[in-house]
């Protein structure tokens, strides 16, 4: 094993996502992963604190495209619009990794754990949401139902995105979705 190997994350990533789609979550070790990337454990720990991380890792990441899009929003958006802005850049932040969250949310779906910690994060999301949309002026209970809201439309387009055969961009499903819950709500 060479010293330095390109794409050392990457490539733990995909042999992740193999080993755990063949062999489970539960049944996957670190060990395990690193050997099927080519690296060692070591290599592994410098990208990832453990095994979850390969699903859940760009969790900060993805909350901090939410919550700067809101902030960015224009002054005179209502609370929806603004979040909806920030909905448009979370689907655009994934755009282009439909495959992977594919086989993340099979990887997720099959255990329990990481079920719950996938609530976990999206509450963090929706937590942030509230405190920046009270940062623009918006009172409670407003300001959680909007962020709980947009989390809920985030999950319904994210779920459509995701399903076989749909070939439509996330962007264009969560502004739907928008939509959708605008009529409702109308």
């Amino acid at each position: 094993m060479t010293r330095w190997e390109p794409n050392a994350r990457g490539r733990l990533e995909q042999a992740a996502l193999d080993l755990f789609g063949e062999r489970g979550f539960e049944q996957t070790t670190v060990e395990d992963i690193a050997t099927r990337a080519g690296l060692t454990k070591r290599t592994f720990f410098r990208h990832y604190t453990d095994k979850r991380e390969v699903l859940f890792g760009a969790g900060a990441e993805f909350q901090q495209v939410f919550v700067d899009s809101l902030a960015g929003a224009p002054p005179s958006a209502t609370p929806l619009e603004a979040v909806a802005i920030s909905l448009q850049a979370g689907g655009e932040m994934l755009e282009g990794r439909r495959d992977f969250a594919r086989r993340r949310q099979r990887v997720i779906a099959a255990n329990p754990e990481l079920r719950e910690r996938e609530l976990v994060k999206l509450a963090s999301v929706a937590a942030a949401l509230t405190e920046g949309l009270q940062e623009r002026g918006v009172g409670e209970p407003a300001a959680s139902l909007t962020a709980e809201t947009a989390m809920a439309v985030f999950r319904v387009g994210f779920e459509r995105w995701l399903a076989d055969g749909e070939t439509r961009s996330l962007p264009e499903l969560l502004r739907e979705s928008v939509d959708a819950l605008r009529a409702v709500a109308a």
